[in-house]
Order: structure tokens, then sequence, then C-alpha cells
């Protein structure tokens, strides 16, 4: 059992709707797992018994060809919800790309919790509306945009995940840590880490950010990162 309560995501998850009764009776079904960087929680056209919010980490998602090359298709952040509700295979493997937590439900538990509750399924479908619109997205990211653009996109797109949601531009800017390194950047984005790597030192060099750390980032002209974006 889960302490819906308590839960850090609790005003951003799918269950944000959901009145105390309710967050009670679906926390009776949950369970908090950690998940080490680098484990699989789901695996590609395998049954899929299970679904969860991310509570914390960042996990990928992959599908591979035949011969084994694959491709990230997506990340997922905190209060995001990978699985497939209603479904029984996954269509991609979910792999943790650092240290993660996620609170995690039976599959066929959860799909009979989410039938007997409206504003549930509603929440379901915005996400899942949401997560085309980032598919497609993606899509134009990886297969028009050049090396500058993919970069750039890929930043902002951090910035606002990682900076907390709903902030204004100016908190924005004040900067963000990645959860990963540049070689984990350059597979996103179906890159070399030697031309990741070029791309950041040249934003650095053109004052449109600062690279304090290995991973802290700081947009500072972000009409700039925006243009550079495509």
């Amino acid at each position: 059992m889960t302490d819906c309560s308590s839960c850090v995501v609790r005003n951003r998850a799918i269950c944000a709707s959901l009145d105390a009764d309710e967050l009670l009776l679906l926390g009776k079904m949950g369970r908090r797992q950690r998940v080490k960087a680098g484990h699989t929680l789901l695996w590609e056209g395998d049954d899929a018994p299970v679904v969860a919010n991310v509570l914390d980490g960042v996990l990928k998602l992959v599908v591979a060809t035949a011969d084994g090359r694959e491709q990230i298709v997506g990340v997922v952040f905190p209060s995001d919800f990978i699985g497939r509700p209603f479904g029984k295979t996954s269509p991609y493997s979910v792999t943790a790309m650092t240290d993660a937590e996620v609170c995690i439900f039976n599959r066929n538990s959860f799909d009979t919790f989410a039938s007997s509750h409206p504003d549930l399924q509603q929440k379901l479908l915005r996400r899942t509306l949401d997560e085309l619109d980032r598919a497609r997205h993606w899509m134009m990211l990886l297969g028009r945009k050049s090396a500058s653009e993919k970069v750039a996109s890929f930043l902002l797109e951090m910035s606002e995940r990682l900076s907390g949601q709903g902030c204004d531009a100016g908190t924005l800017d004040k900067g963000f840590e990645l959860p990963f390194g540049r070689q984990q950047i350059a597979d996103i984005l179906g890159l070399t880490i030697e031309t990741t790597s070029r791309q950041l030192t040249k934003m650095r060099a053109q004052g449109v950010l600062d690279l304090p750390s290995r991973r802290e980032v700081v947009i500072n002209d972000r009409a700039a990162m925006v243009v550079m974006a495509g």
C-alpha cells in the first residue's frame, strides 16, 4: 500500500482528480518500487502486467529492430505515467536512465478502478493525447532537424521539464541540472557524443548558454535558443 496523500507528484499525476476516499482505494492497490539505472521495467512486445506513475528519476522509452538496433522514442519524468492501460503488451521497453522510483499498479486492477472513475479515464485520455503530440514533435526532431536544432530543442524541453511545472520564463532561465550525461543526450537525439559536445561548446561560445559543470545548464538567451531550435 502507498500513501497517496504524501505523494510528491500528487498534484501533477493522473490521480490528481481523485478525492480522498478514492485515493485511499487506489493507494491500497499500489506499491512504491525503486528502479536502478539501467534496469528495464517493461520489455517491448512482452506482456505488460503493470502500469505506474513516475515519482522520481528519468526513464526512457525504447523500440528496437530485429537486428538489435535501438531508438529512444521518448523520455519520461516525475508525474508522467508509464505502461499501457486497457492493453496487453507494451509497444516499447521502459528502462531507467537514472535511479528512479515509481508507484506501480497491477494493470488489471488499475483498469477495473479506472473503468469506474470517469475523471481518471479523462485524465488518461488527455495524457495519451499529450503523448501523441510529443511523439509527432519527436518525429520532426529526429527526422528533419539539424544537429544544432536537435540540441537546442532538447535543452528547451529539458528546461521546462526539469525546472518545475508551471514556472515562468524568469525561473526557467535560472538553470537546471541534467540527470544524465552527454553520451545519453547523444543517444536520445541520434547523434554522436562528439557532435553533441561540439554543439554545446558552440552555444556557450555564442553566449546563448553557460555550462557551469558537466550536467548543469544555464540558458542565458532563451529567445536565441528558440530561434536555434527552428
